[in-house]
């Protein structure tokens, strides 16, 4: 099963992009979190709203430590040429997601001399900034970023320097990339598509009359904007040039219309992608016109991972370099930026495990949610963040 190494470097590549996926489903809890004040008009509704994202913040951190654990591992040299080079975009975002920890563990400690606005605060731009910073990043996979990559450098050792590979010739090393406006439409499609899901879990998970009324006005306001940025961002993706790769000699070019020439040449993953925005609009349709709908965060949350998994897809499949460089052959592939075969294949097996922890999550979220939160289990609750 696992032999072809080529085999390998492509089931790794959906493993990413399935991981993106969830992660950015999980993002619900970024987004509910820039709603705490918008729906929470009293301290008690605003305990209600962080509490029952308390409960789940932890799958989105685990899901990102994931995500960046087997990006590390099976594909090395992304790792080190974006971690390494882009460091103040991804050091922006650890501190997004290290603020939230502290958030939630300090927020209603008796001691507590900051007070529980200012972790509120924290929650809030942990949200902003954890969703549209990681938009922001992945868009790069489409726009490309300034780095030079030459693997010559591993002869080239001088005295007790160690010899480095990839390096950044920006000197913003990765803040560069919010100055690409389809850059930022990315990472404000993910923001208001994060919002639009904590909206739809806070109608799955809050027993009161009050906050599902101001839901679905924020549905509105949250919804509209996702879905003209969203198609603003998939038609620009699918009319512009691509990053294309010559199977035979390696080299990168710009090929027109790439990513709808991937579409249209995978048809699998073109199916998956409108199904998947039309789960999407299907979840937001119900939260928005549905009465008592409390069940519009399942369609809308398989759907965001099906759209994520399409466009990571199409993005490194079909000879296509997911990681492009302003110096077109510095730009990384699945296929020389990846590990080792041996590495590839005994994580592979490891890998058969993930359904047996899906099982697992799926259990502790069921038994976390087997009952709405209500203003009352707030007050006799003995342990509240």
């Amino acid at each position: 099963m696992f032999e072809s190494y080529e085999f390998l470097q492509h089931y790794w590549w959906f493993i990413i992009s399935l991981l993106g996926g969830l992660l950015v489903f999980l993002l619900f809890v970024q987004g509910g979190q820039t709603l705490i004040y918008t729906i929470g008009k009293n301290e008690v509704e605003r305990t209600m709203l962080v509490n029952t994202l308390g409960r789940k913040w932890e799958f989105t951190f685990t899901t990102l430590v994931t995500f960046g654990g087997a990006f590390f591992a099976s594909f090395p040299l992304f790792y080190s040429t974006s971690f390494g080079g882009a460091y103040w975009v991804w050091m922006a975002i650890l501190l997004a997601f290290v603020i939230q920890a502290v958030a939630y563990e300090y927020r209603t400690k008796p001691d507590n001399f900051l007070g529980k606005r200012t972790f509120e605060i924290f929650l809030w731009l942990n949200g902003a900034l954890g969703t549209i910073l990681l938009g922001t990043a992945v868009a790069t996979f489409f726009t490309g970023s300034e780095f030079e990559v030459n693997k010559m450098n591993l002869t080239n050792i001088i005295g007790d320097v160690s010899p480095v590979i990839s390096r950044w010739t920006g000197p913003a090393h990765g803040l560069e990339a919010v100055l690409c406006v389809h850059n930022v439409v990315l990472g404000l499609t993910v923001f208001f598509l994060a919002r639009v899901l904590g909206l739809l879990y806070f109608q799955n998970t809050i027993d009161s009359e009050e906050i599902r009324a101001r839901i679905k006005k924020q549905l509105w306001i949250n919804g509209l904007p996702f879905v003209v940025l969203f198609l603003t961002f998939t038609i620009w993706l699918l009319l512009r040039d691509g990053f294309a790769v010559n199977p035979d000699t390696g080299e990168v070019f710009m090929e027109a219309n790439k990513y709808l020439t991937n579409l249209l040449e995978m048809p699998l993953i073109a199916i998956v992608f409108v199904v998947g925005v039309l789960l999407v609009l299907l979840g937001l349709a119900g939260g928005l016109f549905k009465k008592d709908c409390d069940k519009a965060i399942w369609p809308a949350g398989v759907g965001t991972v099906l759209v994520v998994l399409s466009l990571f897809l199409i993005a490194g499949y079909n000879n296509t370099a997911y990681y492009p460089s302003k110096d077109l052959q510095s730009s990384l592939t699945i296929f020389n930026s990846s590990s080792s075969p041996y590495t590839l294949k005994v994580m592979s097996y490891v890998s058969l495990l993930v359904p047996f922890v899906l099982a697992y999550i799926i259990y502790a979220w069921r038994s976390i949610n087997n009952k709405k939160i209500d203003q009352d289990e707030m007050e006799n609750e003995s342990h509240v963040y």
